[in-house]
Parts: structure tokens; C-alpha cells; sequence
């Protein structure tokens, strides 16, 4: 990109209508992520009986019409989507490098419809819980095949801005279900809202139908025409695609025979064998990564970072915002947190071009400063009953996720390792992040109540923003600008002054 140009300018010269189908039909994953972490908040009096609706409204249905239970009860069903999305992060990574990312992304759409349709018609404490933990498993696999593939089908000037994407998606899915649930938590039609991903799922099936493989994952599986022409496809057939071509590392000649040779001897419908000559080295698994030394930095700051994302109190707001709320603003918790949702959408949109011009980890820190802060604006304002501190502090400590703690961390496994263990990165980073989503998601109500309520629960979450934010200054490089791997992590500096 030139000096002088915009992102904007770069962005409508570099994006083609096929490429923003494909990105729209993808990240109906992530959507769905946001979406079913929202879902109960809203309706969660009526779904639990303690209301008969927020409105004082109700719908006849042969299904019960909500199903008791406790405080503790509810935790339960609602971290049990955490399960489910820890299984999918770990078994989505194997299953994107050996069959692809397309074939993995499809098979999120089953667990999308089938945990969707369990949620809907449960009758019982067990069934909602099985039906989260189906619905997790298909979340938990999508947030970390969606970025990988965003990552390698996107144009190379505007990765970090297409790669927001995945957050922007989680936060629509956010704003959808608070939407919902803001006008439909009346006797039984919270079923409507659980049944709505379910629909959702089997758009985004069909759709996926018409979604290319990753030319990457192609190329590297000895197919490298057919990685160039999907690629021509999606940047458009005028489009030089020869800078990403060569970025594969691919020696075109020698494999142009390879596949020849391999569509004449695979039976139809096998995948390709590995590509030895892919890359510099073999694809690298989840247990390799973790006993590997070389992989070892990079593990530790994803993880620190996933960790961060988490720990610093965001789901606490999108799960259980409307109840810890109420009690300050009965009449206008629910809105309040329709409209939190919609800065959220608002604010990493306007966002997603910053980490492309400041760096990642600039975007990390601010976001960390911003939430931190606001944690203690928040305790103090619900502690004392000052209804427009704890409205103010609520605003602006969505926005500061948004910022950097919301889009950027979906990005960095693809900056901070090669290509060959950007699944098994991927994947142990989202599982912190799903462990650390349990966490708060079980715990947050408990040590809520153990604190004696009043929202001294977010002096804890301070502390970790703290504690966390200042590892990360420490410890996790810049990746902005940075050419490959080694000058992420300073190597070929040190390669250099030695020679």
C-alpha cells in the first residue's frame, strides 16, 4: 500500500464482490458464537420462572412454559456451552489441517442446527444443558477455523482490518440476541430465540456450498493450479496474484507434475496427500507445539492474550448484564444493554482499521487500560447507587474491548507462528479462551453474591486487567509491519548481528 494511500481507497481497490460473499458466509460462525452467548441473557428471568415474562406478557405452548431453576442451576446451563466450546477449539485445528477449512466449517453448521433445535424444545435442566454443549462444540471450532481462513483468503494489505471481522461478526451475533431478547423475553417465546441460530445454521450450510476452499491449505496439499484459479476468483481474474503466490513458498513447476499425478491416482473424493515441499517444515499437532521449545513463546503469549480477553470481565456484561443491573435500573436494564451491544457492533467496526495503523499490541494495551479503569468506575457506581456512573462505565468498557482485547486477538497465532502450526496455536489459545469463558461464565454469579453483590465483583476483574495487562507489555512482541516470524520474535536481528 502506498504511503499515502487510505485503508478505505485500499480496501474498495483490493475487494471483490465474491470475496465479500465469501466473508459474509463465513462468519456466520463466529456470529453464532456471539449469538449463544447472549441468548439466555435477556429472557433469563422468564426462561428460569422467576418472572412470568419482563413485559408481564405470556404465550401458550404445549412446552412448558419456563423451566425452574436456581441461581446455581442457571450457571451450569449456561457454562456448559463453555464445555462444549473447549472440545470444538481443540478438535477443530487437527480437523482443519488434515480435511480443510471448508470441510470444517461445514461440519459446525450440524452442531449449529442440532444443539439449536435441542435449546428450543427442552422440556428440562439436562436437555438445555446437552443442547448448549452441542451448540458450544460448533462455536468452539468456528472461531478458530473462520480466522484462519479469513487470514489466508484475505488481501494481504488489509489482513488485520478483514480479520476484525471475526469480532465484528461475534458482536452482531451479540446484538441480535439482545435485540431478541430485549423484545421477546414474554412467557414461552424465548423458545423463538433459541430457535433462531438454528435457522441461521442452516443458511450458512447452504451457503458454504458455494465457498471455495482456502488456496492456501490447497496449495500445500499438492493442488496448486486449483489454488490459483480459486484465489484469481476471489481477488478477481485482472488481479496480480503472483506476490501471494510466492508467498506460499511453493515451487510451482515441481508440483504442477505432483498433482497431475495425484488426480490420477487418488480415488475420487480423497484429499491430497501433504505437501513436503508446502513449506519449511511438516504441519505441526496441538502436542508437538506444546513440547516444542520453538513453539513455546508463541503458545505462551496467545495464551496470555486469550486469557486477558476473558479474564478482564466482558462476558460478565454479555451474559449476566440484565440482572446485575436491574437492581439499579429496573425499567431500562434490558435497553441498556441493547444499546451496549450496538457501541460494541459500532465501535469495532470504526476500530477494526486501527490495528493496521498503531500495531496489535498497542490496540491489546489501550484496551486493557480502558477496561480496567471502567471495572472500577463500574463497582464504585453500582456500590454507591450512582445510576449514571455505572450507565457511563458500562458504555465505555464495551468500547475499550472493542478496541483491541475484542478483534486482534483472533489474528495473532497467524503472525506469531509459521504456517505449519497456525491451527495448533489457534487451537490451544481458544481453549484458554473457552476455559477462561467457564470460568466467569460459572463463577462470576457465585463470586458475585460471595462479594455481598453491589458489583464489587469488577474490583477482581481490575485486578486481573492489571496483573494480565502488565505480562503482556513484558512479554508479547509487536507483529504490525513485521516481515515473517523470525523478525517477530527478533531472531533474524540476533541471526544477523552474529554473522
Amino acid at each position: 500500500m502506498a504511503p499515502d494511500e487510505s485503508i478505505f481507497k485500499s480496501l474498495i481497490r483490493d475487494t471483490t464482490p465474491y470475496f465479500t460473499y465469501v466473508l459474509l458466509a463465513t462468519t456466520l460462525g463466529p456470529f453464532q458464537f456471539g449469538y449463544h452467548l447472549a441468548e439466555l441473557n435477556a429472557p433469563q428471568d422468564v426462561l428460569t420462572c422467576k418472572k412470568n415474562s419482563l413485559e408481564e406478557a405470556s404465550l401458550s405452548s404445549s412446552l412448558p412454559q419456563c423451566i425452574p431453576m436456581t441461581t446455581a442451576q442457571f450457571s451450569v446451563v449456561t457454562s456448559t456451552f463453555t464445555l462444549g466450546g473447549f472440545i470444538g477449539a481443540l478438535s477443530a485445528g487437527p480437523s482443519c489441517n488434515k480435511y480443510g477449512r471448508l470441510f470444517t466449517m461445514r461440519m459446525t453448521t450440524a452442531s449449529f442446527i442440532l444443539g439449536s433445535a435441542l435449546e428450543t424444545f427442552a422440556s428440562n435442566i439436562p436437555m438445555m444443558c446437552f443442547g448448549r454443549l452441542i451448540s458450544g462444540l460448533g462455536c468452539g471450532a468456528a472461531i478458530v477455523v473462520v480466522p484462519i481462513y479469513i487470514a489466508e483468503t484475505a488481501p494481504p494489505r488489509e489482513k488485520g482490518l478483514f480479520g476484525a471481522f471475526t469480532q465484528i461478526s461475534i458482536c452482531l451475533g451479540i446484538l441480535t440476541a439482545q435485540l431478541l431478547g430485549y423484545f421477546m423475553s414474554n412467557g414461552s417465546m424465548w423458545r423463538y430465540i433459541l430457535a433462531v441460530a438454528g435457522i441461521i445454521g442452516l443458511a450458512q450450510l447452504a451457503a458454504l456450498f458455494f465457498v471455495p476452499e482456502s488456496p492456501k491449505w490447497l496449495a500445500e496439499r499438492n493442488s496448486p493450479q486449483t489454488a490459483r484459479e480459486i484465489l484469481h476468483k476471489i481477488r478477481g481474474h485482472k488481479a496480480d496474484i503472483e506476490a501471494e503466490v510466492k508467498a506460499w513458498n511453493i515451487d510451482a513447476t515441481a508440483l504442477d507434475i505432483s498433482e497431475e499425478e495425484t488426480l490420477l491416482s487418488a480415488p475420487p473424493g480423497s484429499h491430497p496427500a501433504p505437501n513436503p515441499k508446502a513449506s519449511s517444515s511438516h504441519s505441526i499437532g496441538i502436542w508437538d507445539a506444546l513440547i516444542m521449545p520453538a513453539y513455546r513463546p508463541a503458545i505462551i503469549a496467545v495464551v496470555a492474550v486469550m486469557f486477558t480477553q476473558q479474564l478482564t470481565g466482558i462476558n460478565s456484561i454479555v451474559m449476566y448484564s440484565v440482572s446485575l443491573l436491574s437492581s439499579l435500573l429496573p425499567t431500562t436494564a434490558s435497553l441498556l444493554i441493547v444499546a451496549v451491544s450496538a457501541l460494541n457492533v459500532l465501535v469495532t467496526a470504526l476500530c477494526a482499521p486501527l490495528s493496521d495503523k498503531i500495531g496489535r499490541k498497542t490496540c491489546i494495551l489501550l484496551s486493557i487500560a480502558g477496561m480496567g479503569t471502567c471495572a472500577v468506575l463500574l463497582a464504585l457506581g453500582l456500590l454507591f447507587g450512582v445510576k449514571i456512573l455505572a450507565a457511563v462505565a458500562t458504555l465505555v468498557f464495551v468500547a475499550s474491548f472493542a478496541v483491541g482485547l475484542g478483534p486482534v486477538p483472533f489474528i495473532l497465532a497467524n503472525e506469531l507462528v509459521g504456517p505449519e502450526a497456525v491451527g495448533a496455536i489457534q487451537s490451544c489459545g481458544l481453549a484458554a479462551n473457552w476455559i477462561a469463558t467457564f470460568l466467569v461464565s460459572q463463577f462470576f454469579p457465585i463470586v458475585d453474591k460471595a462479594l455481598g453483590g453491589q458489583g464489587k465483583v469488577y474490583f477482581v476483574f481490575a485486578v486481573f486487567a492489571l496483573v494480565l495487562g502488565s505480562f503482556i507489555a513484558w512479554w508479547v512482541p509487536e507483529t504490525r509491519g513485521k516481515s515473517g516470524v523470525e523478525e517477530v520474535w527478533g531472531r533474524k536481528e540476533a541471526r544477523e548481528r552474529i554473522e
